[in-house]
């Protein structure tokens, strides 16, 4: 069975998605509603999505769009037929009625529910038409989610469902785990009830919202927003509805049934139209006054919103153990939230899953985890976890780890995927050496150097891993949601708070130091991102000699937002890349003109395919689609190139002020547009200096460690200005830009 065109039969939230991302694929796709006017919305929603549904917009020409009385035909040469409409079995059914009357033989037919049993959805099939029908539950977005978990029952055809795991994986890029038809499946059983325990225990302790969503996120290795303003994202009247679902399929035993009532103001918010940010707001919503906005905080005992208050646990990395043995109340919450996390995840094996890796696999992928609860036990240890839960009754999960008395039990990672994934390889390491910052895997013939800070922010010590790691063939890559944001900000700031510029300036030579040494080092080093690229993070894929690029990448040079220029070399890299085009060629004042551009406008991209254009990547690049395979391709590069040469020294013949004058005539126009305000204008002509290669003149020769100087120049001359240090100081406050 080949999978050459798709049906998807609903196009709403989900149904869109998933043909967009087939569209990514480079499948053909059919997209089919009950009018033309819903369908023909879906598709623009398709187009205008943010974050983008699809890699680029001239994808969307591999989707057909029609509605199920004039063109239901199209089922009939579908290899794949997805069933994505309204969650009422009455529906479904007749649907189903329908396709199974249409469809061409040996297709596969699926539907994309999150709540009805598959056994449910198969009722009024036959046994042979029960063979091909499963489901395929996506995760929204679609794009973005790795996780895609396959229901199947024992009649099914177990050829048929490993080819669509297959293609899956390969084709649409996603970690396919298959299981059983128990309720709620692996991701979100696990995934909702730890919401709920969160929830709970934090009303039971007496915490606020935002000490709740302080502690259930970044600390616990958990998407920052914690669990209140998660269920905002999601939808408090979608959550609502989730919980039903499983009060009505658990049984009445399920621990699950203590905590799925959820908690008393969730109706009163629902009815009065506070169903999260597509609503009102939820327990978090954003007040308009005097042309202001403030984000406020619902304090759920007195059903009333103050503004939200920041709360500083003064967490840096992930540490479970420290944060379960705090003395205070959020190392108690922490403790009671992540034991019944556990606990609860443990009674359901063998029952969902005989591979208790596959559920943290679906919390990783499904719900952006950096651990899931085995790996979340194997990390506090097994020791400090039974010592710390007393003499409590054991599941027989647990029981059983118990009488072992091992110190260690976590086997293979990710068994769900044969694919050699980095998870699994780093368990086949010789050696490791790591720092504050960064970890470097030494292996006989390579090394993986993997940063580990919040957002993987680079700072000196970050430096030094990359230096280190260079005396053989160099991998750099990381497991977590990205790949680098950039320079530490704050750590930059804490040097300047105390007057201490010199130690900045040290660290931006070190920073430039090491990107020229991993450009021309004898050895190749390979760049793997995924995620957010961006700033210095760019600059180290700018100088590496190979990127094998996920295809879910944000690229770009974004320092000007921050008052900055790039220093770690990107202002080079970048121009030096676009003086090598046709374009440049024929006009010696292009380069400079587009860079500027690029990097004034902080440009970025959110794909490769969007990256090549603005020559982010060059053609020593790859893409991936399955982010599982980012170390595989990367380790075959390598391979391939026993006999490296590194590149040879870039020379730069720049005009100087005769193209910097250019460049202020777009700031004039800017400026007097309001586009930029006073500090935008500085910024930009220090850009500008940079780019037209400072006093030079076209006939002048300049080297990459000139260029170094410029940028370095430039970036303390602005750091020092008071200006740039308050768009700092808010950007990081606030995540959010400042323009003055």
């Amino acid at each position: 069975m080949k999978i050459n065109k798709v049906v998807i039969i609903g196009s709403g939230t989900m149904g869109s998605g998933i043909a967009a991302h087939l569209c990514n694929a480079n499948i053909p796709v059919v997209l089919l509603d009950l009018k033309d006017e819903i369908v023909e919305k879906a598709r623009e929603r398709i187009l205008k999505s943010k974050p983008p549904l699809l890699f680029e917009k001239s994808k969307i020409d591999g989707l057909k769009i029609g509605t199920i009385t004039k063109n239901f035909d199209q089922v009939s040469d579908a290899d794949w037929i997805i069933e994505a409409v309204v969650e009422r079995i009455d529906i479904k059914h007749d649907i189903y009625k329908k396709i199974f009357d249409k469809r061409k033989k040996n297709s596969v037919v699926s539907s994309n529910t999150s709540t009805i049993p598959l056994k449910i959805l198969s009722k009024k099939l036959n046994e042979n038409d029960k063979k091909d029908f499963c489901i395929t539950h996506f995760f929204n977005p679609v794009r973005y989610m790795g996780l895609l978990e396959i229901v199947r029952e024992e009649n099914n055809d177990k050829n048929k469902i490993e080819l669509l795991k297959d293609f899956c994986e390969k084709n649409l890029g996603k970690g396919v785990i298959v299981c059983g038809d128990t309720p709620g499946f692996l991701g979100n059983r696990i995934g909702v009830y730890s919401m709920q325990i969160a929830m709970t225990e934090a009303i039971s302790m007496k915490l606020s919202i935002e000490e709740a969503d302080a502690v259930f996120g970044r600390p616990m290795g958990i998407p920052k927003t914690g669990v209140f303003a998660l269920y905002d994202l999601i939808g408090i009247d979608l959550m609502s509805d989730v919980l039903k679902s499983f009060k009505k399929e658990l049984d009445p035993k399920d621990d699950f049934q203590n905590v799925v009532d959820g908690i008393p103001i969730i109706k009163t918010l629902i009815d009065s139209g506070y169903t999260g940010r597509k609503g009102k707001g939820g327990f978090y919503r954003i007040n308009k006054k005097n042309n202001k906005k403030t984000l406020e905080a619902l304090d759920i005992n007195k059903n009333t919103y103050s503004p939200s208050k920041k709360i500083e646990l003064n967490i840096e990395k992930v540490n479970l153990l420290e944060l379960i043995n705090r003395n205070d109340k959020y190392g108690k919450y922490a403790w009671s939230v992540i034991s019944k996390i556990i606990l609860y995840s443990s009674s359901l094996v063998p029952q969902i899953t005989k591979q208790y890796n596959d559920i943290d696999e679906a919390l990783r992928l499904g719900f952006n985890w950096s651990m899931g609860p085995f790996e979340m036990l194997e990390s506090i240890g097994l020791d400090n976890f039974f010592s710390k839960l007393g003499d409590t009754k054991l599941n027989p999960f647990l029981q059983n780890l118990k009488n072992k008395g091992s110190k260690n039990f976590y086997e293979e990672r990710q068994k769900y995927t044969n694919i050699r994934t980095l998870g699994k390889i780093k368990r086949l390491v010789t050696k490791v050496d790591k720092n504050d910052s960064a970890e470097i895997f030494r292996f006989n013939d390579f090394n993986i150097v993997e940063f580990n800070t919040k957002a993987n922010a680079l700072d000196y010590n970050s430096m030094d891993a990359l230096m280190n790691a260079t005396d053989k063939p160099l991998i750099i890559i990381n497991e977590s949601m990205q790949f680098s944001a950039g320079v530490n900000l704050n750590y930059v700031m804490e040097f300047v708070k105390k007057g201490d510029m010199k130690s900045v300036e040290k660290f931006i030579k070190y920073f430039q130091k090491t990107c020229k040494h991993l450009k021309y080092c004898e050895n190749p080093v390979i760049s793997a991102p995924s995620g957010l690229a961006l700033g210095g993070g760019e600059e180290v894929l700018l100088q590496s000699n190979y990127v094998v690029s996920h295809t879910n990448i944000v690229m770009g040079l974004v320092e000007t937002i921050v008052g900055l220029v790039p220093a770690g070399g990107g202002c080079k890299e970048l121009l030096w890349r676009w003086t090598q085009t046709d374009d440049s060629k024929n006009d010696p004042e292009f380069a400079s003109l587009k860079v500027f551009d690029i990097i004034g406008y902080a440009k970025t991209a959110t794909s490769p395919q969007e990256a090549k254009p603005l020559l982010f990547l060059d053609s020593n690049h790859e893409v991936i689609i399955n982010r599982n395979n980012l170390f595989e391709v990367a380790k075959k590069f390598i391979e391939k190139n026993k006999e490296f040469n590194p590149p040879i020294e870039c020379k730069f013949k720049l005009s100087g002020n005769q193209v910097r004058q250019k460049m202020q005539k777009k700031l004039d126009e800017l400026y007097n547009n309001k586009k930029i305000l006073d500090h935008g204008m500085v910024v930009g002509e220090e850009l500008a200096y940079v780019l037209s290669g400072g006093d030079t003149e076209k006939n002048k020769e300049i080297s990459e460690d000139q260029m170094y100087n410029l940028e370095l120049n430039s970036f303390m001359k602005l750091l020092e200005t008071q200006n740039t240090q308050n768009r700092i100081a808010h950007t990081l406050k606030t995540g959010k830009p400042l323009i003055n």
